[in-house]
């Protein structure tokens, strides 16, 4: 079978404006930090969640099957902590079809976690392709979980993308998820572990599109488009390679850092430098990631980074704010990534202005991205390159290869905030 990129499947980037604006935006951020500072098994950035929780009609279509439990809820079956499922302030979502004919269902991506499943909205519609495994699913989010049986089904992800015989799991019970069918987990597959009865690993979406040879590298690109709305089709997840259409440049990789806990994430090395001459973060280790909102930095170097900006804390958002005077002067932040910097310029820096409403802060006011980790260096995870920072760079996550890529793209220098 001849190996093909699938490029260009488009999702929607939703803003998650928190009822508590910035302030707890940023709380669950430091949040979900500290319980990766904490090693906690990353299941997900999953903000599409409320107070309420689903028990499914018992007179679902989906046959009842019995099996134990996986895991204790709030803990994977090792014991650990999960990443709480109301930890993220941005999320995505894309289309995907389960069956055959396919039932489309409106699916979170998740580079965090792993499981892929469906239910928490739109029930199952078993059809010719749909195969019971006998096992039970039990995933844990925290404050959210799923639970449910393991089935095999036929899954498209595109037109020229359709899994056979892919697992997932058809929610019984959800708690914590409101407005989606459940999650697509494109993670490493070792975050499956303990979720499914009688079953070591679960092959994610990529490992079998993979393995069944319909693509090329066991890997996928996602590329972000800066807006200034709250919700938007902004974003394009690439399955099995990279869209050279969506970056600019070469892509540098890097492999991921070996220092813990930043290694059990899509974690790697970097040093930070304000201006061409001012190093705020020396060489250390932290994490890219999809489920946190702002640019997150040790204390020490947040207290550098004030010092040159003269950024104070704004007393009703908690985040960092500048004069206008003081953004015409701001400069650049270099971003030391193995052989190359990358320049994350003072546009960058700041909260899109449009959207001050969803911080509930005040219009016209320049508040910053950049904030405290609320950890001092040498934790082992010392930065947090989350959404505001993704928005300007091209990133490859390669499970195959045990690496993370990042490239520019025509946005990477935009003045859209």
């Amino acid at each position: 079978m001849s190996h093909i990129v699938i490029r260009g499947v488009p999702f929607a980037t939703r803003l998650r404006a928190a009822q508590g604006g910035a302030r707890e935006l940023l709380s669950r951020d430091r949040a979900r930090a500290q319980q990766f500072l904490a090693g906690n098994s990353p299941h997900g950035p999953l903000p599409f969640t409320d107070e309420h929780s689903r028990d499914h009609d018992k007179s679902t279509t989906v046959p009842s099957t019995t099996a134990s439990s996986t895991g204790a809820e709030g803990a994977g079956a090792d014991g650990t902590s999960s990443i709480d499922v109301t930890d993220s302030g941005v999320t995505y979502t894309m289309q995907v079809g389960v069956g055959s004919p396919a039932t489309p269902y409106t699916l979170l991506i998740d580079t965090g976690s792993s499981n892929t499943w469906i239910g928490a909205g739109k029930s199952y519609k078993p059809t010719s392709t749909s195969h019971r495994t006998g096992n039970s699913v039990h995933v844990s989010y925290g404050s959210g979980t799923m639970s449910g049986k393991e089935y095999t089904d036929t899954v498209t992800l595109g037109p020229h993308s359709v899994i056979k015989n892919q697992s997932i799991g058809v929610a019984s019970t959800t708690r914590g998820f409101h407005g989606v069918d459940g999650i697509l987990g494109v993670g490493p597959v070792d975050l499956t572990q303990g979720t499914v009865s009688n079953t070591r690993d679960v092959p994610t979406v990529t490992d079998n599109l993979y393995a069944q040879g319909t693509i090329s590298s066991n890997s996928i690109g996602v590329f972000y488009e800066p807006s200034s709305s709250a919700n938007v089709s902004n974003g394009e997840i690439t399955f099995g390679g990279t869209d050279h259409t969506k970056y600019t440049g070469e892509i540098n990789y890097v492999p991921i850092t070996t220092t813990s806990p930043a290694s059990k994430y899509w974690g790697i090395d970097q040093s930070i430098s304000y201006g061409t001459g001012n190093t705020i973060l020396r060489t250390t280790a932290g994490i890219v990631d999809t489920g946190t909102t702002l640019l997150l930095l040790a204390t020490e170097a947040i207290k550098a980074y004030q010092e040159a900006t003269g950024a104070i804390e704004d007393q009703t958002t908690g985040l960092l704010t500048i004069t206008p005077e003081q953004y015409k002067n701001l400069k650049s932040l270099y971003f030391n990534i193995g052989s190359v910097t990358y320049e994350f310029t003072p546009n960058a820096q700041i909260w899109p202005r449009a959207l001050n409403s969803t911080l509930g802060g005040n219009k016209g006011q320049i508040y910053l991205i950049v904030s405290d980790l609320g950890s001092s260096f040498g934790t082992g995870l010392d930065f947090i390159n989350g959404f505001g920072w993704l928005q300007r760079f091209y990133t490859v996550y390669d499970t195959g290869n045990k690496r993370l890529g990042v490239a520019t793209t025509a946005f990477t220098h935009a003045n859209t905030n």
